[in-house]
């Protein structure tokens, strides 16, 4: 690549980026202005006068921790059912044979072709006839059965790339069929796991329709419809009270994918050097 293309490309990259990072540093901006200088027709670029007083009214709020405490109890058991479910169920479609095993694969990649919002009726009607709306469990279900078949599919391709001698290797030295699972098969996807967690995690931390539809109780709530707490038909929309509060919202998603974007390289790496 000559000088002139890489700086032609380097520049378009640098655009782009900026125009990706703007609505983050906008919304950082906000949520460290006054409300004055929020509502100005003029836009303020730098806080004249900073300020905290939006985050402590965000976190000050009656529902706040109740609402964060729901979306924790929420996401971490939508993690660990659509891990253990999808790694499980992936093991079975790419190690063994047996009928229908194709049929079944062409339906998980059916259903997650299907947008979410076209099983919310269907959910909500089946919850409903089973007393389970306003519970936890629904909305862990609503969740796993929109992730757990895009963490079949990408957690297959690890089992897939495993070279079938090792589990024969396996077998030879004793190894019963759930041995070579757990102790050989399960440590080499561990890159796959922790992908699969990563899209669990996201999803079930943003989503808003299926916790605002299922739950039909303030005390149920999770974060994202915390966040719609801060518009109100009476007084209009506190943006810097919302924009602290999806500040906060946004640093356990950025934490979380820091530390397990560190372990997912050094499990890629693992894999990658026979020992």
């Amino acid at each position: 690549m000559t000088p002139r293309r890489r700086w032609t490309v380097n520049t378009v990259a640098v655009l782009f980026c900026l125009v990706w990072i703007f609505p983050v540093y906008w919304m950082v901006n906000t949520a460290f202005k006054p409300r004055p200088e929020v509502m100005t027709a003029t836009p303020v670029f730098v806080p004249e006068h900073p300020t905290l007083d939006n985050f402590v009214k965000a976190v000050t709020q009656q529902q706040f921790l109740t609402n964060l405490t729901n979306s924790v109890i929420v996401v971490a058991c939508t993690v660990l059912a659509s891990i253990v479910l999808g790694i499980f169920a992936a093991a079975a479609l790419s190690r063994f044979r047996f009928r229908g095993r194709r049929t079944i694969m062409v339906v998980i990649l059916a259903v997650q072709m299907l947008p979410a919002t076209a099983l919310l009726i269907p959910m909500f009607v089946m919850f409903n006839s089973l007393d389970l709306l306003g519970t936890y469990l629904a909305l862990v279900l609503a969740y796993v059965a929109t992730v757990l078949p895009f963490s079949i599919w990408v957690m297959r391709g690890f089992f897939v790339a495993i070279p079938a001698e090792i589990e024969e290797a396996a077998h030879i030295d004793g190894a019963t069929t759930w041995g070579v699972l757990t102790r050989v098969l399960f440590p080499l996807v561990a890159p796959g796991v922790i992908a699969t967690g990563i899209f669990s995690f996201i999803a079930a931390w943003n989503d808003y329709l299926f916790a605002y539809t299922f739950m039909q109780d303030q005390s149920r709530y999770t974060l994202p419809v915390w966040l719609a707490s801060f518009t109100n038909p009476h007084t209009g929309t506190d943006f810097g009270g919302q924009m602290a509060a999806s500040v906060l919202f946004s640093l356990p998603v950025i934490a979380f994918f820091l530390i397990i974007q560190r372990n997912l390289v050094a499990g890629m790496s693992a894999g990658a050097v026979k020992g």
